[in-house]
């Protein structure tokens, strides 16, 4: 992710006023702006914290109760800036160095381009939702399940938590989708996501429509 950082928008001081930095908000399309002092990073001020404040002459030192405290390391992976990104409600993150300096910010528009041009979002593949009792769950076993029918997984994820039961969001590359449906099932895993040719909710079906007919005769 180093060939993303940014450094077109200039951080601020706290001894800019809020005239200046309501000016950066104005040329440029970002909900929050970096301050740095002596390369550190004091945190972010919020575009729409700034607009309250009526005194526009005033130092930023003077509001340095309303600075957001959010970065993330040159090294961080891109789920972990959208988590970042999503936490603040944000479309740019500061970045900071091994040595914790500021050195310029990721924005939200291109983590999204590069995670949208991932194998995982673009290789061809079927998406499964499966819910499973949170005690039971094993990823190991859902790799193996997978990969035994002759599937490759390209990635999978926590999509939702419950109390007693998760469900896991697996994008897999497969042309036997039916066989790993009827796999996970035998192992109490419950199929969340709808497909078609599901062939065991046809089976459900036909029975459901046999049944119907013979209490109608």
């Amino acid at each position: 992710m180093n060939d993303y950082i940014l450094e077109e928008i200039k951080p601020l001081r706290l001894k800019d006023t809020v005239k200046s930095a309501l000016k950066v908000f104005k040329n440029y399309p970002i909900t929050h702006f970096p301050v740095i002092e002596n390369n550190k990073l004091i945190g972010s001020f919020a575009d729409e914290d700034l607009q309250t404040i009526d005194n526009k002459k005033v130092k930023l030192v003077e509001y340095a109760h309303l600075l957001n405290s959010f970065f993330a390391d040159k090294k961080a992976t891109v789920l972990e800036l959208l988590k970042i990104f999503a936490d603040n409600d944000t479309n740019i993150i500061p970045i900071l160095n091994d040595h914790k300096e500021y050195i310029g910010y990721f924005d939200l528009r291109d983590v999204l381009d590069v995670f949208s041009t991932s194998p995982f979002m673009i290789e061809e593949s079927e998406t499964l939702i499966i819910e499973k009792l949170k005690n039971d769950y094993s990823m190991s076993q859902v790799t193996q399940i997978i990969e035994a029918n002759g599937g490759e997984l390209l990635g999978l994820y926590i999509s939702e938590k419950k109390a007693d039961t998760i469900q896991v969001t697996i994008k897999v590359v497969t042309d036997e989708i039916n066989e790993i449906m009827q796999t996970f099932r035998r192992y109490d895993y419950k199929i969340i996501s709808m497909h078609e040719n599901d062939l065991y909710l046809e089976d459900l079906k036909s029975r459901s429509d046999y049944l119907q007919k013979y209490l109608e005769m």
